[in-house]
């Protein structure tokens, strides 16, 4: 625990931050948001969401929720070096940002921010031609950024095709794919994640590959004991 003898304070401790950016509505940013929150509490790290998008779909889903974490908070972009801060000294491990399509300076203000970037993308020629704005904004923060392909379509070739079109202009994909799966509706509507409504289920499966993944890009490791819920 912070503070105690032989182990670091609160102030001292790392905590990692995730960025959910898009420019482009519809990708299922704020899904992959709150999936990562859920695996990042499950797997024992003090977790909290950072919902920057006016349509507060996180922090509906928050307010849902039954279980004690991740915590949910809205705020403003302007805010967030004192978010991050208040997280390190409350012993958080993660904060995951979900920012508001179309919304440059706060995007920017998350790039920032973040340990990782991830843009998520449906694989269809308007969604890969809108991801520019958001690597763009990458660059401007001059942190590297990698593209979620998400709402895929299970067992299409333009999933692949996506891919190699994506890496051959020398963008960063994540390898694992975020299907268009109904466990990822469902869960939400009560205030859970597909790991919790279907925990043997392609949804769980596919969202604990990604935290692993990424937890492995933040600099966090893959799980922790439990702990008391961040609170910033």
């Amino acid at each position: 625990m912070c503070g105690q003898a032989g182990t670091p304070s609160c102030k001292d401790a790392n905590v990692r931050t995730i960025a959910v950016i898009s420019q482009k509505g519809g990708t299922g940013k704020s899904t992959i948001a709150i999936h990562l929150a859920v695996a990042a509490h499950l797997a024992g790290h003090r977790c909290a969401v950072v919902d920057l998008d006016p349509q507060a779909t996180a922090r509906k889903w928050g307010d849902k929720r039954e279980a004690d974490g991740p915590e949910v908070i809205g705020d403003h972009a302007e805010r967030l070096p004192q978010l991050v801060d208040a997280a390190r000294d409350n012993g958080a491990g993660l904060l995951v940002i979900d920012t508001a399509p179309n919304a440059d300076r706060a995007s920017l203000a998350a790039a920032r921010a973040a340990d990782l970037i991830l843009i998520p993308c449906r694989p269809a020629a308007f969604d890969l031609e809108a991801i520019e704005a958001t690597l763009d904004l990458a660059t401007i923060a001059k942190k590297s950024a990698w593209v979620v392909l998400s709402s895929a379509p299970v067992r299409s070739p333009v999933v692949e095709e996506a891919r190699q079109g994506l890496e051959s202009n020398g963008t960063k994909v994540v390898p694992q794919i975020i299907h268009q799966r109904v466990a990822y509706s469902y869960a939400v509507i009560d205030g859970r994640s597909a790991s919790e409504y279907e925990p043997d289920g392609k949804a769980a499966e596919e969202i604990g590959s990604l935290f692993r993944w990424a937890s492995k890009q933040a600099g966090l490791p893959a799980s922790k004991k439990h702990g008391r819920k961040a609170r910033v």
